[in-house]
């Protein structure tokens, strides 16, 4: 088979895919128009979030047989149309879920401790106790919507830390385990002090988090976001926090950022919204990195590797 890398990645996917006897191109500079001039020559794609694999593009593919994602969402592939031509789509969730419950519970921790604030006053010479006196996780009643790979590694990392309950809510039935009692949306938001999403980018997930959602919610709360940032609404986030019905932020994911990831804005203008963010002292922003660990790099390659092995040798 003929693979085209189209993103770089661990190099032990194209060492291992060369010991299976695969041919592997890289090219991680051409344009999408010119990668669908060639790409009906190969027999599987390598990609993260480059571009989009939508139906124009699969179109030309006519030899392709799979597309391996190294990543957990495929909102950047027609998947639909994908299957329907018989494509074996090879994503990676597992590969980076431990990351993400790990980011996911570092940012909550920091947050309720205030550990950015405080470090950056000690280092400017302020030492203020009383103003860094922090909160504790014991007793709260942690929601998380989305409770697939994600949510579920989150979920474990809380164990340790004598939470009242971990509730979640998910479209699908009878995912809760031992980590997290499965419940509908109402008791979610009635019961939650702290919401963590996990949910993938789809038509029904976009703007999810919008006011009437939060409103919705009995107490205020805490939010983390290392899902999507389209599934937030980054003016109603801001309304929510200057009315304290959200009274902190994690996000590693913003509404702003280009479907590649690999940059902030659709466009060089800054939103007087997430100027806000940046000088709120109760928000924690990262670039996108919850699943970007040193260990989830080999881990989402090995993952994709194993999968199109599985399936074509």
């Amino acid at each position: 088979m003929k693979i085209l890398h189209l993103d770089t990645n661990h190099p032990l996917i194209i060492e291992q895919f060369e010991a299976l006897g695969f041919q592997n191109d890289e090219d991680y500079t051409s344009s999408k128009t010119e990668i669908e001039q060639k790409i009906h020559a190969y027999d599987g794609i390598i990609i993260r979030s480059r571009f989009s694999l939508d139906e124009a593009f699969l179109d030309k593919a006519t030899n392709l047989k799979f597309i391996g994602r190294l990543g957990a969402g495929l909102e950047n592939i027609d998947t639909a149309y994908a299957k329907s031509r018989g494509i074996f789509l090879a994503a990676a969730p597992e590969g980076n879920r431990n990351a993400v419950g790990e980011h996911a519970l570092g940012m909550l921790l920091a947050l309720f401790n205030k550990l950015h604030t405080a470090d950056r006053e000690v280092r400017s010479g302020k030492w203020d106790r009383e103003g860094n006196r922090g909160l504790e996780l014991e007793g709260k009643v942690v929601g998380i919507i989305g409770y697939g790979n994600m949510g579920k590694a989150f979920a474990k990392k809380l164990k340790g830390f004598d939470v009242a309950e971990v509730i979640c809510y998910d479209i699908q039935g009878g995912v809760g385990d031992e980590n997290a009692r499965q419940v509908g949306i109402l008791e979610l938001q009635q019961r939650a002090d702290v919401l963590s999403l996990h949910v993938p980018q789809t038509e029904f997930t976009i703007g999810m988090v919008n006011t009437e959602f939060i409103s919705a919610f009995q107490k205020s709360v805490w939010l983390i976001n290392t899902a999507r940032g389209k599934c937030v609404v980054t003016e109603d986030l801001v309304a929510a926090l200057k009315s304290k019905k959200i009274l902190g932020a994690g996000l590693d994911v913003l509404e702003y950022e280009k479907t590649s990831f690999e940059n902030m804005f659709v466009d060089a203008q800054m939103s007087e919204a997430f100027q806000y963010l940046i000088d709120s002292k109760n928000v924690i922003l990262s670039p996108h990195v919850a699943g970007w660990t040193v260990e989830s790099k080999i881990k989402l390659a090995q993952t994709v590797v194993d999968k199109i092995k599985a399936k074509f040798c």
